[in-house]
């Protein structure tokens, strides 16, 4: 790639995925957002999300190679592409990366400088290190599903986004960057051990911190944060739809009770004894009028109250058009590259990677000689 095709912070930092499917391809992403060169090692009828691939919007900004890894030659060209690189990212259960001979060893033998990613569940040891498992197990483990959902009824699945994502590609990302920082610095490549259920307990230090406070009750829905308060929570709307609360600061709340024209016999926001009243009311006035009756009135206020949007219509609300938090390429509306720097501003640059279509232009890129 050319220095006017790829923008971003990252931009010169070599990056090998070997292709999987859900944090690893995520965290992958993030790195190629950012502007890092990311090929991917795509195998033969490999992983992938069961859709086409030109849709798999976690390819983008990539490139990809073809390599059957059970093949003779499998192991050498990947680590062909090791000796170039600065990060490698792999999410296999721990041991396959070695049986197929481009485990850390062998990498950092060919390129001590690299730092090697490895994204799990469970991470490289421990009792389940060899179990297979999905992000509902890990976050359950850990604390956090326990958090979400009402009181007398089983918790709240949070899509991927709590385990595989935040606690799982987030950390990968910090990981990989800070080891890369060491790297530069001193020469010497590591393993960074990226596991969900690490990054996933780490996510919660704050809900500890109260919890061994004696302000946390470890119980759903029976604390500020968790819906347990009337004015941080959701509400239905007179036609079906939904609002967001998040009125805690009390010159919030003054401003959404004024708002929402709730009685002056209302019990007081902190009044714990009589929240189950004071639900009550919130609840009847928010029934009174539609979500975007309610969102009208809310407007310009300090009242913290937003419409719940479904995924279709959240590009559309007019902060994120403005900030252009989504973007469109290729006629595909998407969540846009985040952060955002002022100096190296980073673009979705290309559309999904297909498998193998790079094959030629890495080897050239990455002066591998002529493509196998």
């Amino acid at each position: 790639m050319t220095d006017t095709a790829t923008t971003g912070p990252l931009h010169g930092v070599r990056v090998v995925e070997l292709a999987g499917i859900g944090p690893g391809p995520f965290a992958a992403m993030l790195l190629a957002d950012l502007g890092a060169d990311v090929v991917r090692v795509d195998r033969p009828g490999g992983a992938g999300l069961g859709i086409d691939p030109a849709l798999d919007l976690t390819n983008r900004n990539k490139r990809s190679v073809l390599v059957d890894l059970k093949a003779e030659d499998g192991a050498a060209r990947v680590l062909d592409l090791v000796e170039r690189a600065d990060i490698l990212v792999e999410g296999y259960r721990p041991g396959v990366a070695e049986r197929l001979g481009i485990g850390p060893d062998a990498c950092l033998a060919r390129n001590p400088r690299l730092v090697y990613g490895r994204m799990t569940g469970w991470g490289q040891e421990g009792p389940l290190a060899d179990r297979a498992g999905h992000d509902i197990g890990y976050i359950a483990v850990t604390g956090a599903l326990g958090l979400v959902g009402e009181p007398d009824a089983p918790p709240a699945v949070p899509a991927n986004l709590v385990g595989d994502y935040a606690g799982g590609s987030l950390y990968l990302v910090t990981g990989v960057l800070a080891a890369l920082h060491h790297a530069r610095a001193h020469g010497t490549g590591q393993v960074v051990d990226a596991a969900i259920v690490d990054g996933t307990a780490h996510l919660t230090t704050m809900i500890h911190a109260m919890f061994g406070a004696g302000v946390w009750q470890d119980r759903r829905r029976s604390n500020l944060l968790d819906g347990g308060a009337p004015f941080y929570g959701c509400y239905a709307t007179a036609d079906g739809g939904h609002v967001a609360v998040g009125a805690l600061e009390p010159r919030f709340y003054a401003e959404f009770a004024r708002v929402l024209g709730l009685p002056e016999d209302t019990p007081d926001q902190f009044d714990l004894a009589r929240w189950d009243e004071l639900r009550e009311a919130v609840t009847a006035r928010f029934a009174t009028r539609t979500r975007e009756e309610w969102t009208e009135l809310f407007a310009g206020t300090d009242a913290c109250v937003a419409p719940v949007l479904s995924l279709a219509e959240a590009a559309g609300h007019p902060h994120l058009a403005a900030r252009e938090t989504f973007t469109t390429h290729e006629g595909r509306v998407q969540p846009a590259p985040a952060p955002r720097f002022s100096a190296t501003p980073t673009a979705v640059r290309t559309g999904p990677a297909l498998p193998g279509a790079d094959t030629a232009e890495v080897a050239r890129d990455w002066g591998l000689g002529s493509p196998r």
